[in-house]
């Protein structure tokens, strides 16, 4: 054969190659999908198999530009369970966390305030609302401390430091100013930029205290800049601040932190890198390994080399953790939550919640939506995900609603804040 004629023959196999994933993906056929795939119910599961080659498609910027809520949209969700507005007219709302009195706390950081919410009543709405902390720095995680029914201190992840409120069961409003516990969680903190999510997480002992901490970048290479010193990171400290270690690196952006009821392990959720297509790379929720690495920048799961980078660290190669659940590429996991509550049904119970706050580095749009991720009962997620709670997009592709936290009320209904549209919603379990 001519070898034109054969280079002719194999570039139409590849750009047919292409397409296909292509179009699969924009009509949520194979592997991966796009918003217009999403619906309760739906099962997804992603392989290191089912990964292309960088950049076998362009990379997209496709942000959203947020539209006002279609009037009476509400999120959907599956048969049997009934989805209403718990409060509305917040500020960014972004992690929440139920005390163990069931009030609700809810950090709206861009106004720096830490806001609170009481009771549910007979229409699913909140009773009562309070502001409890003022003055913060971009505030996101919060923490009950010590563990167990009688906190005595309310702890808040800023961007650049972690404080701690006195608090008593029932407080409403901080009693006292905050304490400093770690005044710069990395150098430059107070003014550095990039991903600027702090969780705070305390172990089921109460001995240690863990904070996330995302990159400074999409791949920056940490050998070469040093702002991404301690930064990709779950971090460890004592509860006083003291003790500071690596507890995992290699995790480009760990949102949200919690320590699995079943297990005693901390798992998180990761936003990995962008720029190599739509469909790399997978974001991913797992379980957290003390002293594993995760593979950022360096590599990606499967022990794929970033093609960006130098292959300059070998040995962390051949130790790098496949994460437990790989999820669609730029679908932004934030905040999640074991489900610890009664009142849904007896299969949900241990599963985890998890927050989609959806893409922009794709062109066919996906998140947008809370997903559940099955734990059968035994801690251990089999790689699978289950879309739960979806209709943040309309079917013209406007983005009005976008999910971050996740939280369990006392009656046992599961609450989620939407940072689009300052809400925060509320699934109860009716029956079917």
């Amino acid at each position: 054969m001519h070898r034109a004629a054969r280079w002719s023959i194999q570039f139409r196999v590849l750009f047919l190659g292409i397409l296909t994933s292509t179009l699969l993906a924009q009509n949520g056929s194979g592997v991966f999908y796009d918003f217009n795939a999403e619906a309760p119910g739906k099962i997804h599961k992603v392989s290191v198999a089912d990964l292309p080659a960088p950049r076998a498609t362009k990379s997209a910027v496709n942000p959203p530009e947020m539209s006002p809520r279609p009037v009476d949209a509400i999120p959907k969700t599956l048969p049997g369970f009934k989805v209403n507005m718990y409060a509305t007219g917040l500020d960014e709302p972004r992690e929440l966390r139920a005390a163990p009195n069931g009030d609700v706390f809810v950090a709206e950081s861009d106004k720096g305030e830490i806001a609170v919410f009481r009771g549910v009543s007979k229409d699913g709405k909140a009773e009562q609302t309070s502001t409890f902390a003022t003055g913060l720095h971009v505030p996101f995680g919060i923490a009950f401390f010590p563990p167990g029914p009688n906190p005595e201190w309310v702890y808040i992840g800023n961007t650049d430091s972690v404080v701690r409120f006195p608090y008593r069961t029932g407080d409403l409003k901080a009693r006292a100013t905050a304490q400093t516990i770690v005044a710069e969680i990395f150098p430059g903190a107070s003014h550095a930029h990039g991903h600027n999510t702090r969780d705070v997480a305390f172990s089921p002992d109460g001995k240690k205290m863990y904070v996330s901490v995302g990159s400074g970048s999409n791949v920056d290479d940490p050998d070469e800049h040093k702002t991404e010193f301690h930064r990709a990171n779950i971090l460890e400290y004592n509860p006083d601040g003291s003790g500071l270690r690596v507890f995992a690196s290699g995790l480009r952006n760990p949102v949200g932190l919690s320590f699995n009821p079943k297990t005693g392990e901390i798992w998180t959720a990761v936003n990995e890198r962008d720029e190599l297509g739509d469909n790399l790379v997978p974001d991913y929720t797992t379980h957290v390994q003390d002293g594993g690495f995760y593979g950022w920048p360096w590599y990606y799961m499967g022990g794929h080399q970033d093609p960006r980078l130098k292959d300059s660290h070998p040995d962390l190669k051949t130790r790098m953790i496949t994460p437990d659940v790989p999820i669609q590429p730029h679908s932004a996991p934030l905040s999640f939550a074991f489900y610890t509550g009664d009142q849904f049904p007896a299969e949900y119970h241990g599963d985890l919640f998890l927050a989609l706050h959806g893409s922009w580095n794709r062109q066919p749009r996906t998140g947008y939506e809370l997903v559940r991720v099955p734990l059968h009962q035994q801690g251990k997620a089999s790689g699978e995900y289950e879309d739960f709670l979806t209709g943040f997009v309309t079917s013209e592709g406007n983005v009005w609603g976008r999910p971050v936290g996740v939280a369990v009320a006392k009656d046992g209904s599961l609450l989620v804040s939407d940072d689009g549209s300052g809400t925060i919603w509320r699934v109860s379990y009716e029956g079917k």
